[in-house]
Parts: C-alpha cells; structure tokens; sequence
C-alpha cells in the first residue's frame, strides 16, 4: 500500500497506512460506519479517542524549524509532480486527505476530512462522510464534488494515479457529504483504503481564475500559491531558493484527534541546495536546524566541529520499522542484452561490496538480501508452509532454485573470492552467448561489443559506479557514466531510455495494489510505471495478485515472501545495501514526547515543537 500522504511526509518522517474488517454484529447490506479502518483486524484507538499515544497533547505552539531541500523546483502543482516541472518540497502540507495514519499501528488509519466511513463486506465499493466543518483555507466548505474532482484529476493527469486508482470504475456523490466510490472487482481488501489516501484539492480554486484572469490549468505546472486545506499554508518563496509554509492558526482541524500534538512549528521553512555538500556546510554554519545524513562518509568524518563537541548539535539515530525494501543496480531488460538472466547474474558475481564497504562506507552497511528488506516480508532460507503452497502454484514458471536454495548475493572482500566469482561471471557469460576476444566481451553470433551505460543525476553516486566499473572491465565490458540533470534523468527512466539505472522501492508492511506498478507486466511499457526493470513474468504476475487478495495477516506474509523469493532468483537487479536507521543532526532547539511512535522513525517534525530554553543555551539565530 502506497499513500500520498505516506510520500511526502516520508521525507520528514516515515509512516503507514491500513484496512478493517466488518464489525462483530453488522448484518449484510446494513451501513456501519467506522471511525477508523485496519487492513486486518481492529483499529487500536477506539471512537472518541482524545489522542494519539505518542504524541505530547500540551505541545507548545510556536517556532520555526530549516530544513534542507537538494535541487531546485518550478511547481506547486502535486497532480503532475513527476511528470512535468520539480514540486516544491512539502508542498503537500498545505493538504489534508479522507483518513490519517497513526504510527504506532500497522495498516491503521483514521478519519481526516472524512467523519466516517463504511463498506460491504465484499470490499466492493466504500462511502466516505465529510466532516462538516472541514473547510479550505478561504473559509468554503470541503466538499464531495472535491473529492470526485481529485481522483478524475490526478488520474488524468499522473500515470502513477492512473494505474493506483485504476480500480475505482465510478465515484459519485450519494449524499450532502458522502461520496461513494465503486470498484470493478470484489475482494481487494486495500482498495477502500486506498481512496481515503487521496489528497484532496479545491474544484472551485481549480476551475477558478488567477490573479490576472487567465483560467488555471490543473494539468499544468505552476507557482501561483495553491488554495489548501491543511494545517499550513504557502506563506512565501523564492523561486528555486526557498519555500515557507506558515501553520494555519484557525485551521479547522486543529483539535481532531489526529491532529492533537501535530503541526507545532508556526513555520516551516526549506532551503534548497545545488548539492548535498553545500547543504551539509549550510547545516554546520547554522542556516539549517535539521539535516537527514544519506552518507556514510560524511556521517562518519564530517561532523567533527564546535558545536557538535559543545552539545549544541545533537547526532542521533532513529530505527524504521514502519518499511523496508530494495535499492539496487536496475538492468533495463526491454534491451535484449539484459534479457538473459545468467548475464544479469554475472554482474552481481563482480559487485565487490565487502571491499566497497569497508573503504568506501566506513563499514557501516549490509548487503541487502530481499527486495522487503528490514520486515517480516522477506524471504528467507527455503520455503515452507503457506509459503511453499502457493509458490507450488507457480512451480513450472519460476527457477528451480526458488525451492532449493536460499538466495544469498555472492560474497566478495578477498583476492581469493574475487577470482572465483570473476571465473563464476566469465561462465555465466559464456553459456549465455557472450566471450572475450582481445579482451573485450562480444556476442558470440553477433560479434557486437558489451558495453553499458550507468545512467545517475546524484554525482554522489559517481565514486561507486567508479569502484564497480574495473570489476566489469576484467569481464571485457564497455562502462561509462552518464550524470543528467533532473529533468533529463526523470524524461530518459520515463521513457525507458536506459541500460542500468539506480532504482530504489520502498515497501510498507502491508503490501498491496502498488505492487502492480512496480513488478507487473501490465506495468512494463507504461511510461512513468516504477516497473523499471521491464519485468514481464506470468509468475511475479500471479504472485502480485495473491498479495493484494490475501485473506488474513498470514497469508499475506506468505505470498509476499514467495513474490520477494522469485523476483530474487530472477536476477532483475544487482542489490545494493541498506542501514535500518535514519541518521540525523539537529541544533539542540527543540522538544519531542517522551516516546516516539514505533512506526515513525524520527516523526519530525510532526510530533515536535520549539523548545525556547534549549534555544537560548544553543545560542544563534
């Protein structure tokens, strides 16, 4: 499961979202409106529930908080971010949508701009009923005629949404403030929940005109201060520089209780950098309170100065539980040198991690090992139990190795392993067609050269490329590296104009319909599908549906353990590593609950607030 909320915030904290089942006593055909909705099971909190637990309900309001933002952006319009133009970050925040996360449960929401919500127990189709003092920032109400708006909107507009909300086969409003969506099929558990992720927009802003009378084009980019609904708004910005958002001080939702303890800084403000170099000395010259750290070199070398030292900036790290997943090296298999996966294989063989880990990571990370990396979801040794069944399903579309043999990467990090796996990938490219002449690697039938191109826009990612690259060399391939601009980079993976890219998907703990657009074959020549791989296997298909119609907690487990187990020994990718944790620094100014939401990693600065004492001893500003 995939929320619009999930992304955005997901750079500020990570989150999830969920899905319930018919209530105890609830007779067919007869409406039980819910106030919350869990994938399996029940929701925690109980209606009327003042707060959530891991938020401090007495949070002063006030401050501010800096925040680094790496790039540029031209558009504060979320339906084509993506797709046309750099969105501004946290753009979103101006927003609210049908339901909220909490982060201390998984695949658990409740009630936002939506009061309640029902559905049959068939999953075919759900109602949400508006809260009626839900109201955008010019004082109108939030409507279910907004609601039809946005779907049709980011539908029409996003390939991503297209594909999400594909499902949905009617919306309509069947009340003052009810809006009823029906589905084309029955008993996909995710799909009522999904639709109450929806990011909800102003019809009547949006069909309106601007300041200078020209009608607004909802599939277009723009930098006109967008109409929201949320807890802040656009205060100010500066194009490609800087954004502020400022906290709605009469903000209609501000005491629900999935707002309580919420949304405490009375600005937000995120400074844009070139590149992540320049922002880390902005950080430590104190024009920026928080910095999320991507490097493990930085974080083990660059924070060595006074104010570390003193106590004024504090190093801390914050374990996720609320996902996992898979980044890697991502062989576009739509070019037929990457069909075959003995040479995709052969690739992994020559990825010296171990070495690369030791010298250029300072050792901090782990191989990753399962595209459900960090959860319960991966696979691991061999398949058992409901695991096993419904991988039998499958049996004569998948490699005989998925039944009889634990995936692992190969091992390198010594002159002796590096050989063999050297001898490993040179045999592997033999029995697909491939040797060396001169010391170049050419199509046996063909005579054409390997050559491949690594396609980045972070030239961070230049030095690995750089260490991988004599490995590939020794196997007689062509390497080079191409680093593109955003909009360059973004315009060459929608159009499947490359040969490896850096791909990464995060997955939540509860899996379901996104799956579709990131493995499925539907999902392989759809431009702007995170299938960018190219995968078109009836198995993987199969799997994916498993996963979104499993039953119970159990047998989605289960199926998304066999998905993870054969997308692994189909070699689509050459893993990469992962950590488990967000590594941040902060100027000692602030406050935070006693205890931060399991699910939430840091939560800032959602659950946060400005703490004026600790400002005053950290001094600046």
């Amino acid at each position: 499961m995939t929320s619009s909320r999930f992304i955005v915030r997901a750079a500020l904290a990570l989150l999830v979202g969920g899905l319930a089942a018919l209530p105890a006593g609830a007779q067919q055909g007869e409406t039980a409106w819910r106030h919350g909705l869990s994938l399996f099971g029940e929701p925690k909190y109980p209606a009327g529930f003042a707060h959530f637990d891991y938020v401090n309900p007495n949070a002063p309001k006030g401050g501010s908080v800096r925040l680094v933002a790496v790039g540029t952006f031209d558009n504060f319009n979320t339906v084509v971010a993506g797709v046309k133009g750099s969105i501004a970050g946290g753009i979103d925040l101006i927003y609210d949508s049908l339901m909220a996360p909490a982060l201390d449960e998984v695949s658990t929401e409740y009630g936002l701009l939506a009061e309640a919500v029902s559905y049959p127990a068939d999953y075919g189709s759900v109602t949400y009923r508006l809260r009626a003092e839900a109201k955008w920032h010019d004082g109108k109400p939030v409507t279910p005629e907004d609601v039809i708006f946005s779907l049709e909107a980011y539908r029409k507009n996003h390939p991503f949404y297209a594909a999400y909300y594909r499902h949905v086969a009617k919306v309509e409003k069947t009340a003052a403030r009810e809006v009823t969506f029906t589905f084309d099929e029955k008993g996909n558990r995710e799909l009522p929940q999904i639709v109450g992720q929806l990011r909800i927009l102003p019809k009547h802003w949006w069909e309106g005109t601007d300041a200078s009378g020209r009608p607004r084009d909802i599939a277009a980019t723009t930098l006109e201060p967008p109409l929201g609904s949320g807890a802040y708004r656009l205060k100010g910005f500066v194009p490609g520089r800087s954004i502020v958002l400022e906290r709605v001080k009469d903000y209609w939702g501000r005491n629900l209780a999935v707002n309580i303890g919420q949304e405490n800084f009375d600005e937000l403000r995120f400074e844009y950098f070139r590149d992540s170099t320049v922002a880390l000395e902005a950080f430590k010259g104190d024009a920026i309170d928080w910095r999320t750290e991507n490097s493990a070199k930085d974080w083990a070398t660059a924070y060595e100065f006074p104010a570390v030292r003193e106590g004024r900036v504090v190093l801390e790290e914050f374990p996720i539980r609320s996902s996992g997943g898979m980044q890697s090296f991502v062989f576009n298999t739509r070019r037929d040198k990457f069909k075959d996966p003995r040479v995709r294989l052969a690739f992994n063989h020559v990825f010296d991690f171990e070495e690369m880990n030791k010298q250029i990571f300072y050792g901090q990370y782990r191989r990753t090992r399962s595209y459900f990396e960090g959860t319960e979801l991966a696979a691991e040794g061999l398949p058992q139990g409901k695991e096993l069944e419904i991988l039998e399903t499958v049996r004569d579309k998948v490699p005989a190795e998925v039944f009889t043999r634990p995936f692992v990467n190969p091992v390198n990090g010594s002159p002796e392993k590096v050989r063999a796996n050297l001898r490993e990938a040179l045999r592997l490219l033999k029995e697909a067609g491939w040797e060396v002449k001169d010391r170049r690697l050419v199509n046996v039938q063909t005579g054409e050269p390997f050559t491949v191109e690594f396609l980045i826009s972070q030239p961070t990612f230049e030095r690995v490329i750089l260490f991988y690259k004599p490995s590939l060399e020794r196997l007689g391939i062509q390497v080079s590296v191409r680093t593109v601009d955003d909009a360059q980079y973004t315009n060459r993976e929608r159009n499947w104009d490359f040969d490896v890219v850096v791909g990464s998907w995060g997955q939540s703990l509860s899996p379901g319909n996104e799956q579709r657009d990131f493995w499925s074959s539907q999902a392989a020549d759809r431009p702007g599908s995170r299938n960018l791989a190219g995968i078109k296997n009836p198995a993987v298909d199969a799997l994916i549906e498993r996963v979104i119609f499993a039953k119970d907690r159990a047998e989605l487990v289960a199926a998304t353990k066999a998905l993870d187990r054969v997308l692994l020994w189909n070699h689509y990718v050459v893993p990469q590593w992962t950590y488990g944790k967000v590594r941040s620094a902060r100027w000692d100014r602030f406050g935070r609950p006693e205890k931060l939401p399991e699910y939430g990693a840091s939560a800032f600065p959602n659950v946060w607030w400005w703490d004026a004492a600790k400002a005053a001893k950290t001094g600046g500003r």
